[in-house]
């Protein structure tokens, strides 16, 4: 592993945390690393539910099958896209968006310490319809992930899934 690349290899989904919160700077660093990704034409049509209440958190979980670590989570991050906003209007570019944009969420929070798991909404639409519930989230928007953020129990080890027989020279 290239130590340069470390804080990238480090990022592990961390599904168990202890107690503690984390702080409004913490979490504005978190978003703005997240605006940072890139965007199809700078469009960025990426909103943010941040979740902090206790009782939200656990009904986010209810509805997330694998989503259970959201109940002890110091926060959740409902990253969602606006259709109106994509790139010509495209599910598509939205959906690449968002992704990105979680991705960077998810660096940001390795390099900080924190621990966070991916959860995976769309396309599943009983858990875009439990988002769109519990978040009142309004039409055209889509609930693409959330991303559940804590103090990690425990710091898995860094590592690569590289494998060379999934890279393909000049050609399949």
């Amino acid at each position: 592993m290239n130590p340069q690349l470390r804080f990238i290899f480090a990022r592990r989904s961390v599904r168990s945390y202890r107690p503690g919160d984390i702080g409004e700077e913490i979490l504005r660093d978190l978003l703005e690393a997240a605006m940072a990704a890139p965007s199809a034409c700078a469009k960025d049509p990426w909103h943010f539910v941040v979740v902090r209440e206790a009782a939200v958190l656990r009904r986010l979980a209810e509805g997330l099958p694998n989503g259970r670590m959201l109940a002890d989570a110091a926060a959740g991050i409902a990253v969602c896209g606006s259709l109106a906003e994509a790139h010509d209007g495209q599910l598509s570019y939205l959906l690449q968006d968002c992704s990105a944009a979680i991705e960077n969420l998810l660096l940001a929070a390795a390099a900080l310490g924190l621990g966070a798991c991916w959860l995976g909404v769309h396309p599943r639409a009983e858990r875009t319809a439990h988002l769109r519930e519990v978040l009142s989230l309004p039409e055209g928007v889509v609930p693409v992930g959330v991303v559940s953020l804590g103090l990690p129990r425990e710091q898995p080890p860094a590592r690569t899934r590289y494998q060379e027989a999934k890279v393909h020279r000049g050609r399949w």
